[in-house]
Formats: structure tokens, sequence, C-alpha cells
């Protein structure tokens, strides 16, 4: 890896610094159940990253479910049963560890989930003060297209005055359509992807500058970042 000089680092949420994804797949596995259907990591991996509608309409598309299960209805059932969940988050190993020496080193760090607000809300319920160190944090609501569309990644850039460079940009991201966004706004990109994703398709980090099985595992030096004590 070449040398660079990252001045600002971007964070996606769940399933990078969030353990949340498995909730998502125990409340829908129960819903499609009910339909005779199964919910794989093959429909999991298309609806990941996705904002809440979309996901939903490619869960009811993919799975032939028109006529017997609305998407809106889908979300419906699949909020009141993540309302109890989402509460008790748990961070991801590393997490919390990068997240505090790139503060404690005054590097600029910020969110860009496509989780709505109020699911932000409820999943950093245990963990308000590890969320109080990011600049801000830009939401799914806040944006219109959401991933592989470059928009929140630029829109969480933008915020800095003056915007930084997408090519000193970081994005850590544990989803593809979450790496392509990145990619598609210009910024460099660390992958960090379940292993039944890329069990599924090997193809999945294709496109992404680094890809690492845990955070546990990132060294900040290639990226001109401080090191690790």
């Amino acid at each position: 890896m070449s040398p660079k000089q990252i001045s600002h680092v971007i964070f996606d949420m769940d399933g990078l610094l969030l353990d949340t994804e498995n909730f998502y797949t125990i409340v829908q596995k129960r819903i499609l159940a009910k339909y005779n259907r199964d919910f794989t990591w093959e429909l999991k991996s298309k609806m990941m990253g996705q904002k809440a509608l979309a996901a939903a309409q490619i869960a009811v598309k993919e799975l032939q479910l028109e006529g017997q299960l609305t998407a809106e209805d889908f979300l419906r059932q699949r909020e009141e049963q993540l309302d109890a969940l989402f509460p008790t988050t748990q961070l991801l190993p590393g997490a919390e560890r990068l997240v505090r020496h790139l503060k404690q080193h005054n590097i600029p760090i910020c969110v860009a989930t496509s989780s709505h607000s109020r699911h932000f809300d409820s999943k950093t319920t245990l963990h308000k003060q590890l969320f109080s160190l990011f600049d801000h944090i830009v939401t799914g609501d806040q944006i219109v297209r959401g991933k592989p569309a470059p928009d929140a990644f630029l829109t969480a850039a933008g915020q800095y005055k003056p915007a930084p460079d997408p090519q000193k940009c970081l994005v850590f991201e544990d989803a593809p359509v979450g790496m392509q966004a990145a990619k598609a706004a210009g910024m460099w990109c660390v992958m960090v992807p379940a292993q039944e994703l890329v069990k599924l398709d090997g193809s999945c980090t294709k496109g992404a500058d680094l890809v690492l099985g845990s955070l546990l595992e990132f060294d900040p030096t290639p990226w001109g970042l401080p090191p690790f004590p």
C-alpha cells in the first residue's frame, strides 16, 4: 500500500461499529416464516446497507410476496419487533479502541448510516458517551438517495468547513453497497465484511482498498494516521 495522508475518517454504523445485523436476521426470519419463506444470506446481502423501505421492497420482490405482503407491512412488523431489541445493541470488536484513538489524536471523525435517526437513538442506547465523540452523525432520513449512491458520505464530509478533499477521506464499511458508495464519493474504503457474506460471494469486496476480518486488524500508519500505542 502506497503512503496515504488521510485527514478525515467516516464510519458506517450497523455491522461495523454496532452488532445489529443479527437482530435483523432474527426478526426477518420470524416474519418471513409466516409466509413459508426463508431469510437467507443471499437475500440479506442484497438488503444490507439499504434504507429501510428499499430493503423491504427487495425482500418482497425477491421472495415473490406481492399480493401477500407489502413492503410497508413488512416494515411495520419488523419495527415492532426490532424496537425491543435495539436498546440492547453491543459494540463490535475494535470499534471503541479505534474511535477513541482517532479522537484522542484530533482526527476528524463522523458517522454516515442508512439507519433512521429514531433507530440511531435506540441502537446507541448503551453507547451514548462513545457516539458523543463523533463530530456529527448523518442518518438515512437526512439524505434522499441511499447507498450505493455517494450522498451519505458526501453529506457527512460536507458538514466540515471547509469540506475535505474526498481523496483524504477514509470510509469504514461492512456492506458492498456502502463500499460502492464510498468509492463513488471518490474516497478510500476499508471493508470489514461479515464472513458469511464473503463465503456467499467472494467478489463482494471487489473495489475495496483494504479488506479486514475485524476492526482489531486495522493498522492506522499506512494511511498517515497516528499509530496505536
